[in-house]
């Protein structure tokens, strides 16, 4: 059944206009009295289309559900800034595996360092990226794509997690080893090409950071978020 995500819970009715609603018109080529269901804060409402016009969708909410496709966590990704395009992968990956929040960084090692106002730029299309992926996924959100941080606020702002993991490539526990909660908040950091200083990683552990490690064989940058993400969604029953 297509999905869509509305700003706002939904009342008795859902309006759809602009490109959505074209999109359920012409490219879906949906009709009065089919399925659909749109998708706010976790929460999926089973509606039906009421009437249609050019360029609105009317929409008769049924009944609401929480969306079964929610993991029990909600993990944040801490995600040191790649060069090129690498981040978009991650994002579409990791979003489709279920991350709820994803941060950028800047590191000691990262290649790509963007400015204030090309970030920006780069963030809208972030955020399409993450909505396509949440959508074809069936998510009941879309993650949250955060401005572009340093390290030091990367870590601050981490500590608001409950399980806070630093993967490093020098050392620490097995991921798969690790004992992690069924429910709450996790926060895992991750770095570019280079990984990380050492410096680095022990302002991680001061920040209450434990340190993760994937085995011998050495990851590209963009592959070891996808990995990692799949992971502790096994590990917390959530895959």
């Amino acid at each position: 059944m297509p999905r869509f995500f509305i700003d706002a819970p939904a009342s008795d009715f859902i309006s759809v206009t602009g490109s959505d609603a074209r999109h359920i018109g012409y490219s879906l080529r949906m009709k009065i009295g089919d399925p659909i269901t749109f998708c706010h804060g976790g929460t999926d409402y089973l509606c039906v289309i009421e009437s249609m016009t050019e360029n609105e969708v009317l929409c008769r909410v049924e009944s609401s559900v929480p969306s079964k496709s929610e993991p029990t966590v909600q993990l944040t990704l801490y995600q040191a800034y790649p060069k090129q395009d690498k981040l978009e992968l991650i994002i579409q990956k990791t979003t489709e595996l279920g991350v709820t929040r994803i941060v950028p960084f800047t590191s000691s090692r990262c290649v790509a360092r963007p400015d204030e106002k090309s970030y920006r730029k780069k963030q809208e299309r972030y955020c399409r990226i993450a909505e396509e992926a949440a959508k074809q996924s069936g998510r009941g959100i879309v993650p949250e794509i955060a401005p572009l941080m340093t390290m030091k606020e990367a870590l601050e702002d981490m500590k608001g997690c409950g399980t806070r993991l630093f993967c490093y490539e020098n050392g620490g526990e097995r991921l798969t080893a690790e004992v992690l909660p069924q429910e709450g908040n996790i926060g895992v950091m991750i770095g570019s090409e280079g990984g990380f200083e050492r410096g680095e990683a022990e302002a991680a552990e001061a920040a209450g950071a434990r340190q993760i490690w994937l085995g011998e064989r050495i990851l590209r940058c963009e592959t070891c978020p996808i990995a990692v993400t799949a992971i502790i969604m096994n590990l917390t029953g959530n895959m």
